[in-house]
């Protein structure tokens, strides 16, 4: 444990006139990120908290403030599980729908090796499918243009990843943003409303998410960054190259503002009639001998976790059910070797929850 966080951890215990948990958490992380920007918010059974330091983008003087967005990345996964549960429980799709039944007609040269997978397979990165659909397709789907019109580019991202042979048996864990995809293009496809519509319809507005949306924030909000020259981070800006193509909304295109990410944890831990309770248990309850269900990695401890990183923000969300405990980390800025200086934040948080 490095130095300064062992001491931090020892000074955890509340005291008159100490500062804030959710001010240390979010000062821990941006010494530990480096990030111009972040954000720390959680919430249990004593209280709740929600702090933000530093800057919406580097080189500006514009500071990050409590109500601002940040990109979510991967954890847009489980809110897409979600809503499968959400429209099987209306009797609108069913959870057993396979790749072939729902997109057979419209990818009439799928592998036959695809006809059988669900959306449980799907949605726990179990369906034999590799992690993105190639880089000359990912290529065609990022450039301006009738290819980002995202129903049509799902679409033709399900054809480049289905003609081709399964990587991986079926069952066998393998991380993959096509699977989300192909996912959000089966809802598309069943329902006939696209997927960015079904969300606002069916998750956020029902759920009281009034800040989310897709792609990079727009406007006066925080900005991602890349790293620059020589060594350093530039703002990446709003438009085409700002984020993931469009396809990959349902892998990982959601933004919001932390205290709404926070009151989403909030929701999965008190499981309200939004949906029945047998469809909580399939969203959080992964099969028998496997440890990621619907978007969550679940721990030995009943950890529900993820985080998400399009390579330029990072963001980590936690809930502990048995314990009321969620916990909201977003940077913008980072990328996978984000993750480690993550992990010390969140045992920073668990030294004092725990408590």
């Amino acid at each position: 444990m490095r130095g300064w966080l062992a001491a931090m951890v020892v000074s955890l215990a509340p005291s008159a006139g100490a500062e804030p948990l959710a001010e240390r958490l979010a000062d821990a992380l941006r010494a530990e990120t480096g990030a111009p920007g972040v954000a720390a918010a959680w919430s249990g059974p004593e209280g709740d908290g929600l702090a933000v330091a530093g800057l919406r983008a580097a080189g500006s003087e514009a500071p990050v403030a409590a109500g601002d967005l940040w990109h979510v990345g991967s954890n847009t996964k489980a809110m897409t599980a979600a809503l499968v549960a959400r429209l099987a429980a209306q009797g609108r799709i069913a959870r057993d729908d396979t790749l072939g039944a729902a997109l057979g007609p419209l990818v009439p040269d799928m592998h036959p090796a695809w006809a059988e997978a669900d959306f449980a397979a799907l949605l726990s990165h179990r369906a034999g499918l590799p992690r993105d659909a190639g880089r000359l397709t990912m290529l065609r789907l990022a450039l301006p243009g009738p290819r980002r019109d995202p129903v049509g580019a799902r679409l033709r991202y399900a054809r480049a990843v289905l003609r081709r042979a399964p990587e991986r048996p079926l069952g066998e864990f393998h991380y993959s943003n096509a699977g989300y995809v192909l996912a959000g293009a089966m809802l598309e496809a069943r329902t006939g409303t696209p997927w960015r519509a079904l969300m606002r319809q069916e998750l956020f507005a029902p759920l009281g998410l009034d800040s989310a949306g897709f792609g990079p924030p727009q406007g006066d909000q925080p900005r991602g960054h890349k790293a620059g020259l020589p060594g350093g981070l530039r703002p990446v800006g709003t438009g085409a190259l700002a984020d993931n193509p469009p396809a990959l909304g349902p892998a990982g295109r959601v933004h919001m503002s932390a205290a709404d990410l926070r009151r989403w944890l909030e929701l999965q831990i008190a499981r309200p009639d939004w949906l029945p309770g047998e469809a909580w248990d399939w969203l959080h309850h992964p099969a028998p001998g496997t440890d990621y269900v619907a978007g969550w990695g679940v721990g030995p401890d009943g950890r529900h976790g993820h985080s998400g990183s399009n390579g330029m923000w990072f963001n980590r969300v936690a809930f502990w059910p048995e314990q009321g405990l969620a916990l909201v980390l977003a940077a913008n800025a980072g990328g996978l070797d984000s993750v480690a200086a993550f992990d010390r934040v969140e045992a920073l948080f668990l030294a004092e929850a725990r408590r």
